[in-house]
Protein backbone atom coordinates (compact mmCIF):
# COMPACT_ATOMS: atom_id res chain seq x y z
CA UNK A 1 0.00 0.00 0.00
CA UNK A 2 1.15 3.52 -0.88
CA UNK A 3 -1.67 5.38 -1.60
CA UNK A 4 -4.99 4.42 -0.04
CA UNK A 5 -8.46 5.72 -0.92
CA UNK A 6 -11.10 4.95 1.82
CA UNK A 7 -14.67 5.27 1.60
CA UNK A 8 -17.03 5.56 4.90
CA UNK A 9 -14.14 7.40 6.73
CA UNK A 10 -16.11 9.16 9.02
CA UNK A 11 -17.72 5.98 10.12
CA UNK A 12 -16.82 3.91 13.41
CA UNK A 13 -13.93 1.50 11.93
CA UNK A 14 -13.17 4.42 9.22
CA UNK A 15 -12.47 7.73 11.13
CA UNK A 16 -9.81 5.35 13.28
CA UNK A 17 -8.21 3.63 10.44
CA UNK A 18 -7.72 6.83 8.24
CA UNK A 19 -5.79 8.10 11.65
CA UNK A 20 -3.49 5.09 11.72
CA UNK A 21 -2.80 4.42 8.07
CA UNK A 22 -1.51 8.18 8.07
CA UNK A 23 0.47 7.33 10.72
CA UNK A 24 1.80 4.47 9.01
CA UNK A 25 2.41 5.49 5.31
CA UNK A 26 2.00 9.72 5.63
CA UNK A 27 -0.82 11.85 5.71
CA UNK A 28 -1.06 13.16 2.10
CA UNK A 29 -1.22 9.05 1.23
CA UNK A 30 -4.56 8.96 2.34
CA UNK A 31 -7.51 9.94 1.00
CA UNK A 32 -10.39 9.72 3.69
CA UNK A 33 -14.02 10.15 1.57
CA UNK A 34 -17.37 10.28 2.94
CA UNK A 35 -20.95 11.47 2.28
CA UNK A 36 -20.94 13.59 5.18
CA UNK A 37 -18.44 16.66 5.40
CA UNK A 38 -18.49 18.02 9.27
CA UNK A 39 -16.48 20.81 9.68
CA UNK A 40 -14.97 20.26 12.92
CA UNK A 41 -13.72 16.32 11.83
CA UNK A 42 -9.73 15.72 12.70
CA UNK A 43 -10.29 13.56 9.20
CA UNK A 44 -10.99 16.33 7.62
CA UNK A 45 -8.25 18.59 8.80
CA UNK A 46 -5.17 15.92 8.94
CA UNK A 47 -5.04 15.11 5.63
CA UNK A 48 -6.94 14.55 2.21
CA UNK A 49 -10.78 14.30 2.38
CA UNK A 50 -12.90 14.11 -0.78
CA UNK A 51 -17.37 14.25 -0.15
CA UNK A 52 -18.28 11.34 -2.08
CA UNK A 53 -21.85 9.42 -2.29
CA UNK A 54 -20.44 5.56 -2.94
CA UNK A 55 -23.66 4.82 -5.32
CA UNK A 56 -21.89 7.69 -8.07
CA UNK A 57 -19.47 5.03 -9.43
CA UNK A 58 -17.96 7.83 -12.12
CA UNK A 59 -17.57 10.60 -8.81
CA UNK A 60 -15.30 7.36 -7.28
CA UNK A 61 -13.54 6.59 -10.35
CA UNK A 62 -12.89 10.22 -10.36
CA UNK A 63 -11.77 10.68 -7.13
CA UNK A 64 -9.35 7.37 -7.16
CA UNK A 65 -7.52 8.28 -10.64
CA UNK A 66 -7.03 12.50 -9.61
CA UNK A 67 -5.13 10.85 -6.58
CA UNK A 68 -3.33 7.84 -8.34
CA UNK A 69 -4.17 5.08 -5.73
CA UNK A 70 -3.10 1.87 -5.39
CA UNK A 71 -5.34 0.55 -2.75
CA UNK A 72 -9.18 1.05 -2.01
CA UNK A 73 -10.12 0.22 1.60
CA UNK A 74 -14.27 0.29 1.13
CA UNK A 75 -16.01 0.96 4.26
CA UNK A 76 -18.91 2.58 3.74
CA UNK A 77 -21.87 0.61 4.88
CA UNK A 78 -25.60 1.03 6.61
CA UNK A 79 -25.40 -1.66 9.91
CA UNK A 80 -27.18 -4.20 11.15
CA UNK A 81 -29.88 -2.76 13.20
CA UNK A 82 -30.26 -0.23 10.46
CA UNK A 83 -30.21 -2.02 7.61
CA UNK A 84 -33.47 -4.16 9.07
CA UNK A 85 -35.07 -1.16 9.20
CA UNK A 86 -34.56 0.10 5.71
CA UNK A 87 -33.59 -2.89 3.94
CA UNK A 88 -34.01 -1.46 0.74
CA UNK A 89 -31.50 1.38 1.14
CA UNK A 90 -29.13 -1.15 2.72
CA UNK A 91 -29.18 -3.08 -0.66
CA UNK A 92 -28.83 -0.72 -2.20
CA UNK A 93 -25.90 1.59 -0.36
CA UNK A 94 -24.29 -1.80 0.67
CA UNK A 95 -24.16 -3.76 -2.88
CA UNK A 96 -24.17 -1.08 -5.60
CA UNK A 97 -21.23 1.03 -3.45
CA UNK A 98 -19.36 -1.94 -3.31
CA UNK A 99 -19.82 -3.05 -7.23
CA UNK A 100 -18.74 0.42 -7.62
CA UNK A 101 -15.70 0.58 -5.77
CA UNK A 102 -14.91 -3.02 -7.00
CA UNK A 103 -15.28 -1.67 -10.69
CA UNK A 104 -12.93 1.17 -9.44
CA UNK A 105 -10.63 -1.43 -8.20
CA UNK A 106 -10.59 -3.46 -11.33
CA UNK A 107 -10.06 -0.40 -13.87
CA UNK A 108 -7.20 0.59 -12.22
CA UNK A 109 -5.51 -1.99 -10.67
CA UNK A 110 -5.91 -1.73 -7.27
CA UNK A 111 -5.94 -3.75 -4.43
CA UNK A 112 -9.01 -4.18 -2.11
CA UNK A 113 -9.94 -4.13 0.94
CA UNK A 114 -13.79 -4.57 2.12
CA UNK A 115 -15.01 -5.65 5.24
CA UNK A 116 -17.98 -8.50 6.33
CA UNK A 117 -19.46 -9.50 9.76
CA UNK A 118 -20.61 -12.51 11.61
CA UNK A 119 -23.74 -11.24 10.85
CA UNK A 120 -22.65 -13.31 7.82
CA UNK A 121 -23.71 -16.42 9.51
CA UNK A 122 -27.79 -17.44 10.05
CA UNK A 123 -28.73 -19.50 12.21
CA UNK A 124 -28.39 -22.90 10.78
CA UNK A 125 -24.88 -22.13 11.43
CA UNK A 126 -22.65 -23.66 14.19
CA UNK A 127 -22.87 -21.62 17.13
CA UNK A 128 -20.09 -22.39 18.70
CA UNK A 129 -16.57 -22.18 17.54
CA UNK A 130 -18.40 -21.42 13.76
CA UNK A 131 -15.61 -22.33 11.48
CA UNK A 132 -14.06 -20.46 8.44
CA UNK A 133 -16.09 -22.45 5.51
CA UNK A 134 -19.97 -22.83 6.91
CA UNK A 135 -23.38 -22.89 5.90
CA UNK A 136 -24.39 -19.01 5.18
CA UNK A 137 -28.00 -18.62 5.51
CA UNK A 138 -28.68 -15.35 7.06
CA UNK A 139 -31.84 -14.03 8.23
CA UNK A 140 -31.40 -10.25 8.13
CA UNK A 141 -30.95 -8.14 4.98
CA UNK A 142 -27.31 -7.29 6.12
CA UNK A 143 -26.30 -10.50 6.62
CA UNK A 144 -27.45 -11.24 3.12
CA UNK A 145 -25.24 -8.02 2.02
CA UNK A 146 -22.64 -9.34 3.80
CA UNK A 147 -22.19 -12.75 2.03
CA UNK A 148 -23.26 -11.51 -1.15
CA UNK A 149 -20.22 -9.22 -0.35
CA UNK A 150 -18.09 -12.15 0.28
CA UNK A 151 -19.09 -14.28 -2.91
CA UNK A 152 -18.65 -10.68 -5.22
CA UNK A 153 -14.98 -10.38 -3.72
CA UNK A 154 -14.09 -14.02 -4.23
CA UNK A 155 -15.82 -13.14 -7.86
CA UNK A 156 -14.00 -10.55 -8.96
CA UNK A 157 -10.38 -12.08 -7.58
CA UNK A 158 -11.40 -15.15 -9.54
CA UNK A 159 -12.67 -13.95 -12.53
CA UNK A 160 -10.43 -10.04 -13.20
CA UNK A 161 -7.24 -10.67 -10.61
CA UNK A 162 -8.24 -7.94 -8.50
CA UNK A 163 -6.43 -8.45 -5.05
CA UNK A 164 -9.04 -8.78 -2.72
CA UNK A 165 -9.40 -9.34 1.26
CA UNK A 166 -11.24 -9.03 3.79
CA UNK A 167 -12.26 -9.85 7.37
CA UNK A 168 -15.64 -11.07 9.13
CA UNK A 169 -15.09 -8.64 11.75
CA UNK A 170 -17.42 -9.61 15.41
CA UNK A 171 -18.78 -6.26 17.20
CA UNK A 172 -16.50 -3.99 17.71
CA UNK A 173 -15.66 -1.57 20.70
CA UNK A 174 -14.22 1.78 20.80
CA UNK A 175 -14.06 4.87 22.53
CA UNK A 176 -13.67 7.15 19.48
CA UNK A 177 -16.67 6.85 17.72
CA UNK A 178 -20.38 6.81 18.94
CA UNK A 179 -21.81 3.91 18.17
CA UNK A 180 -23.79 4.01 14.57
CA UNK A 181 -26.54 1.21 14.08
CA UNK A 182 -25.39 -2.48 14.95
CA UNK A 183 -26.25 -5.14 17.09
CA UNK A 184 -23.44 -5.02 19.34
CA UNK A 185 -23.77 -1.20 19.76
CA UNK A 186 -24.34 -1.97 23.52
CA UNK A 187 -20.63 -3.19 24.18
CA UNK A 188 -19.82 0.17 23.69
CA UNK A 189 -22.56 2.04 25.04
CA UNK A 190 -22.10 0.50 28.40
CA UNK A 191 -18.85 2.14 28.95
CA UNK A 192 -20.29 5.18 28.44
CA UNK A 193 -23.21 4.30 30.71
CA UNK A 194 -20.89 3.10 33.03
CA UNK A 195 -19.01 6.36 33.53
CA UNK A 196 -22.18 9.74 33.35
CA UNK A 197 -24.88 7.54 34.81
CA UNK A 198 -23.81 4.79 36.85
CA UNK A 199 -25.71 2.07 35.37
CA UNK A 200 -27.02 0.62 31.92
CA UNK A 201 -30.23 -0.26 30.46
CA UNK A 202 -28.99 -3.23 27.65
CA UNK A 203 -31.50 -4.19 25.02
CA UNK A 204 -29.60 -7.21 24.27
CA UNK A 205 -30.65 -9.96 27.06
CA UNK A 206 -28.61 -11.89 29.58
CA UNK A 207 -26.54 -15.22 28.42
CA UNK A 208 -26.46 -13.75 25.15
CA UNK A 209 -22.90 -14.26 23.54
CA UNK A 210 -21.49 -12.64 20.41
CA UNK A 211 -18.11 -12.03 19.41
CA UNK A 212 -16.15 -8.70 20.75
CA UNK A 213 -13.15 -7.17 19.65
CA UNK A 214 -11.38 -3.79 20.71
CA UNK A 215 -10.36 -1.63 18.21
CA UNK A 216 -7.07 -1.22 18.10
CA UNK A 217 -7.10 -5.54 17.68
CA UNK A 218 -9.15 -4.53 14.01
CA UNK A 219 -6.85 -1.92 12.56
CA UNK A 220 -3.62 -4.01 13.31
CA UNK A 221 -5.78 -7.16 11.68
CA UNK A 222 -6.71 -4.97 8.72
CA UNK A 223 -3.05 -3.77 7.89
CA UNK A 224 -1.73 -7.00 8.84
CA UNK A 225 -3.65 -8.70 6.39
CA UNK A 226 -3.17 -6.01 3.57
CA UNK A 227 0.39 -6.70 3.56
CA UNK A 228 0.41 -10.39 3.73
CA UNK A 229 2.44 -12.38 1.54
CA UNK A 230 -0.77 -13.11 -1.25
CA UNK A 231 0.98 -16.46 -2.26
CA UNK A 232 -0.12 -17.58 1.44
CA UNK A 233 -3.85 -16.44 1.24
CA UNK A 234 -5.68 -19.65 0.99
CA UNK A 235 -9.51 -18.32 1.65
CA UNK A 236 -8.37 -14.67 1.11
CA UNK A 237 -11.94 -12.86 1.73
CA UNK A 238 -13.71 -12.69 4.81
CA UNK A 239 -11.36 -14.20 7.47
CA UNK A 240 -13.05 -14.72 10.46
CA UNK A 241 -11.61 -12.52 12.92
CA UNK A 242 -12.07 -12.15 16.68
CA UNK A 243 -10.60 -11.18 20.39
CA UNK A 244 -13.37 -12.55 22.67
CA UNK A 245 -16.67 -14.43 23.36
CA UNK A 246 -19.03 -12.37 25.82
CA UNK A 247 -22.15 -11.17 26.90
CA UNK A 248 -23.64 -8.62 28.92
CA UNK A 249 -23.04 -9.53 32.51
CA UNK A 250 -19.19 -10.31 31.28
CA UNK A 251 -18.89 -6.69 30.50
CA UNK A 252 -20.99 -5.55 33.90
CA UNK A 253 -18.36 -7.47 35.91
CA UNK A 254 -15.22 -6.28 34.07
CA UNK A 255 -16.38 -2.61 34.76
CA UNK A 256 -17.25 -3.64 38.43
CA UNK A 257 -13.77 -4.21 39.26
CA UNK A 258 -13.30 -0.29 38.81
CA UNK A 259 -16.54 0.91 38.89
CA UNK A 260 -18.15 -1.50 41.97
CA UNK A 261 -21.45 0.29 41.78
CA UNK A 262 -21.81 0.13 38.42
CA UNK A 263 -25.45 -1.63 37.85
CA UNK A 264 -26.78 -3.67 34.96
CA UNK A 265 -30.52 -3.65 34.22
CA UNK A 266 -32.06 -5.21 30.71
CA UNK A 267 -35.30 -4.37 28.70
CA UNK A 268 -34.95 -6.15 25.61
CA UNK A 269 -35.23 -4.78 22.01
CA UNK A 270 -37.27 -7.40 20.09
CA UNK A 271 -35.42 -6.78 16.40
CA UNK A 272 -32.17 -6.40 17.66
CA UNK A 273 -32.56 -9.82 19.80
CA UNK A 274 -33.08 -11.72 16.86
CA UNK A 275 -30.24 -10.30 15.04
CA UNK A 276 -27.97 -11.33 17.92
CA UNK A 277 -29.92 -14.35 17.98
CA UNK A 278 -29.66 -16.12 14.46
CA UNK A 279 -25.55 -15.24 14.86
CA UNK A 280 -22.70 -17.45 16.28
CA UNK A 281 -21.66 -17.46 20.13
CA UNK A 282 -18.02 -17.57 19.17
CA UNK A 283 -16.10 -18.10 16.46
CA UNK A 284 -12.62 -19.65 15.06
CA UNK A 285 -9.78 -17.78 14.13
CA UNK A 286 -7.68 -20.46 13.29
CA UNK A 287 -7.28 -19.85 9.42
CA UNK A 288 -6.79 -16.10 9.79
CA UNK A 289 -3.96 -16.96 11.96
CA UNK A 290 -2.14 -19.75 9.71
CA UNK A 291 -2.31 -17.91 6.76
CA UNK A 292 -1.26 -14.25 8.04
CA UNK A 293 -0.74 -14.76 11.59
CA UNK A 294 -3.74 -12.87 13.27
CA UNK A 295 -3.08 -12.05 17.03
CA UNK A 296 -5.64 -10.41 19.31
CA UNK A 297 -3.97 -7.92 21.70
CA UNK A 298 -6.81 -7.45 24.15
CA UNK A 299 -8.83 -9.39 26.06
CA UNK A 300 -11.70 -8.32 28.01
CA UNK A 301 -10.19 -7.01 31.45
CA UNK A 302 -7.40 -5.35 29.44
CA UNK A 303 -9.83 -3.59 26.96
CA UNK A 304 -12.59 -2.27 29.91
CA UNK A 305 -9.37 -1.00 31.91
CA UNK A 306 -8.35 1.18 28.36
CA UNK A 307 -12.02 1.94 27.55
CA UNK A 308 -13.16 3.56 30.94
CA UNK A 309 -9.37 5.19 31.22
CA UNK A 310 -10.18 6.70 27.30
CA UNK A 311 -13.57 7.55 27.79
CA UNK A 312 -13.27 9.32 31.46
CA UNK A 313 -9.91 11.56 30.06
CA UNK A 314 -12.34 12.21 27.09
CA UNK A 315 -15.42 13.67 28.85
CA UNK A 316 -13.54 15.54 31.32
CA UNK A 317 -12.29 17.44 28.09
CA UNK A 318 -15.43 18.26 27.21
CA UNK A 319 -16.45 19.24 30.46
CA UNK A 320 -13.17 21.38 30.29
Amino acid sequence: MKKILITGALGQIGSELTARLRDEYGANNVIATDIKMPQDSDVLQAGPFEKLDVTDAKAMFDIAKKHQVDTIMHLAALLSATAEAKPLLAWNLNMGGLVNALEVARELGCQFFTPSSIGAFGPSTPKDQTPQDTIQRPTTMYGVNKVSGELLCDYYFHKFGVDTRGVRFPGLISYVTPPGGGTTDYAVEIYYKAITDGTYTSYIAKGTYMDMMYMPDALKAIITLMEADPSKLKHRNAFNVTAMSIEPEDVARSIQKLIPSFTLKYEVDPVRQAIADSWPNSIDASAAREEWGFTAEYDLEKMTKDMLAQLKGRLLQKIG
